[in-house]
């Protein structure tokens, strides 16, 4: 094809959501406007952990790209770039434009002092693959791992002793069981677990503080901000015992990041006080997490572990989890 003409980048803007939506539908074959619709009104939200480019050709929208500043997902501890979603109206594809819009993101990075993008897809994705490659991506030391809800043995044992009542007042994205249910020596009945709210904030921080070390207050609040009001649904939990938090687990259900066309669950932070280690707390989350996720018809749950973190591994595989198809990479960004 011919090189592009009168290639403009942009700013995403609140206008550009049909032309997204339009572009996003043809290339993918169904609408994912309500994920769009969040992550749109999250950039102008708090701006500052969102880079969003356009590119028009002679006026014309022909493509656009999505990133999310990391601050602390996945137990980092530097901040990255998460590129989410980078598409090319067909027309214009093989014509730089996806150069052009990821070499936007890289200006932008550096100029927040961000030192590396990450991003993941699938093994079988040749075109996203090929991009990568030639744009200086290489494999990342991370592993994504998922674990499928279908018989999940977690989920069999709860399910096979009985049902959390549906039909309790409160909020109507409460999706955990009530607190007196018919459950009996099941994995969360080792802690009192219960959606995470604004008020949990100082808990979340004391916790992450004592396993990593470091006041990451800042990402703590920005996630649990996300968690509360960006995810469709509320499913990030905590966990107390006799009334203390124990641990939590922030995870977010959403449709179209990375591609994906099918809903998927993300856990960005599993944190268990150290106190309260090797006592069932993080096996207790999970399984409320697991049953909140199959009442939302949500099958698949998924994660990113460093591959030399075994203890962690470790206590993922127990649950279920294993490799996923999707592969972790990595860019890093020169002076």
């Amino acid at each position: 094809m011919d090189p592009i003409h009168e290639l403009k980048l942009r700013r995403l803007a609140a206008v550009d959501l049909d032309a997204v939506v339009a572009l996003d539908a043809q290339l993918s074959g169904r609408t994912r406007r309500a994920y769009f619709e969040r992550r749109l009104a999250a950039a102008l939200r708090q701006p500052e952990l969102h880079l969003q480019f356009a590119a028009e050709e002679n006026g014309a929208f022909c493509g656009h790209t999505l990133a999310r500043v990391l601050e602390g997902e996945f137990g980092r501890s530097e901040p990255g770039l998460r590129l989410e979603v980078i598409s090319v109206a067909p027309a214009a594809q093989n014509r730089g434009v996806g150069r052009a819009l990821h070499g936007a993101l890289e200006a932008a990075a550096r100029k927040r002092s961000i030192a590396e993008l990450r991003t993941a897809a699938g093994w079988r994705d040749h075109a996203m693959l090929r991009f990568l490659d030639g744009t200086g991506y290489a494999l990342a030391p991370n592993r994504v791992i998922e674990c499928p809800l279908r018989d999940n043995p977690l989920l069999a044992r709860a399910e096979s002793v009985g049902s959390p009542v549906r039909d309790k007042p409160g909020d109507a994205n409460d999706w955990s069981a009530p607190a007196q249910n018919d459950f009996e020596q099941l994995a969360r009945d080792a802690a009192d677990v219960r959606l995470l709210s604004a008020k949990d904030l100082e808990d979340v921080v004391r916790i992450d503080r004592n396993i990593t070390g470091r006041d990451r207050r800042a990402y703590m609040q920005h996630a649990l901000d996300e968690a509360l009001r960006e995810s469709g649904v509320r499913i990030s939990l905590a966990a107390r015992v006799e009334g203390i938090m124990a641990g939590f687990v922030m995870a977010r259900a959403d449709l179209g990041d990375f591609g994906r066309t099918e809903p998927v669950a993300v856990i960005d932070t599993l944190d268990v006080a150290p106190e309260y280690s090797h006592h069932g707390v993080g096996h207790a989350l999970l399984q409320q997490l697991f049953l909140n996720l199959r009442a939302l018809r949500i099958e698949r749950v998924e994660t990113v572990v460093d591959r030399e973190a075994f203890p962690l591994l470790g206590f993922f595989y127990g649950m279920g989890f294993a490799p996923g198809q999707r592969l972790a990479f990595v860019k890093r960004l020169g002076k």
